[in-house]
């Protein structure tokens, strides 16, 4: 789609992350972030999590404030209810680093948009985590994501839209391939 005459506004400082981008070009040890998050058992299957600080640019980092999530398991797992199974945040997760992506790649590609939405479904048989049957795996056995996406451009960009967020996506990334995770106890 060519660029227009008219300013396309999606909330997203293109400018800064291209400055952001030539700028760990030149340092790339300044890339090397480390995520973090903190959590707190509660009660039954009910816990508690913030994320408050990670690392970035070479130094200790905050986020304005600290964000918390209840995680748990609905009553029908005998639980109480009281957040989002951890499975559930793994799609919110996807859903939204996907969609920051489809903005900032409309903003970058100069196409406004109008409404973004997507639906995530994840499968799985629980028999594996429940023990029933060793055969069956603990996670998703798949995940579908459904866009509805109104914007100033033709279906062929819009799907190039979510190619490309796709292509850039950490979480998409971290769910479609194998990531190597240790667990100590100390």
């Amino acid at each position: 789609m060519e660029p227009t005459e008219q300013t396309v506004d999606n909330g997203v400082n293109v400018g800064a992350l291209l400055e952001a981008r030539e700028a760990l070009t030149a340092t790339p040890e300044a890339a090397r972030f480390k995520w973090r998050a903190d959590c707190e058992w509660k009660n039954g299957t009910h816990s508690h999590s913030s994320v408050e600080s990670f690392f970035g640019l070479g130094e200790e980092q905050r986020h304005r404030k600290v964000f918390t999530f209840n995680s748990d398991h609905p009553e029908l797992f005998a639980s109480e209810d009281h957040g989002a199974t951890p499975v559930e945040y793994v799609l919110v997760g996807l859903a939204s680093c996907l969609t920051a992506g489809v903005a900032a790649v409309a903003q970058h590609r100069g196409i406004q948009l109008r409404s973004v939405k997507a639906a995530l479904e994840g499968d799985m048989d629980v028999q594996g985590i429940l023990g029933i049957d060793s055969d069956v795996r603990n996670g998703f056995d798949g995940i579908n994501v459904i866009y509805q996406i109104d914007a100033d451009a033709s279906r062929e960009d819009i799907e190039a839209l979510v190619a490309q967020s796709q292509k850039r996506s950490a979480v998409f990334d971290i769910i479609t391939n194998p990531t190597n995770v240790s667990v100590t106890v100390k």
